[in-house]
């Protein structure tokens, strides 16, 4: 059942210890996910603007997701991804919405974009996944539903 699947993918990345740094919050659907997060000052660089570390984890978190969607058995792995930064951003909301755009044989395509909190896209991204021969059932914070 999707929906057990789709909670479980919720549940192991808000287990995942790096997300009690950030504490994004995901919403998922076949081949689409959104990740929200609020900007934290320690999430900035010297010159007092997002990292791009944030920007990344943002967009390939979505990706990722977006993903693992159509995959129930295994952890997907990023193979490849790519980050496009347009715009600094310095406080507020951020928001990533990732999209699987193609899946040919043991690879899935995606696309994902950053907004800022007036939803002015800030970064985009995009990528390639792969199966790992790790479990998704033994993922930190896996729910046995």
């Amino acid at each position: 059942m999707l929906d057990n699947h789709f909670k479980n993918l919720i549940s192991i990345y808000n287990q995942a210890p790096i997300n009690k740094v950030y504490k994004p919050k995901m919403r998922l659907a076949l081949g689409k996910c959104t990740i929200k997060m609020n900007i934290l000052k320690s999430f900035h660089h010297s010159a007092n603007s997002l990292h791009g570390s944030v920007y990344f984890k943002m967009l390939d978190d979505a990706a990722w997701a977006a993903s693992n969607t159509h995959v129930k058995d295994v952890f997907l792995f990023t193979y490849n991804f790519n980050v496009f930064l347009t715009k600094p951003v310095f406080k507020g909301n951020i928001k990533s919405v990732g999209e699987v755009i193609d899946i040919e044989n043991t690879k899935i395509s995606t696309k994902s974009v950053l907004f800022d909190s007036n939803d002015i896209e800030i970064a985009t991204g995009e990528g390639v996944f792969i199966r790992s021969k790790y479990p998704l059932k033994d993922a930190i914070g896996f729910l046995d539903l």
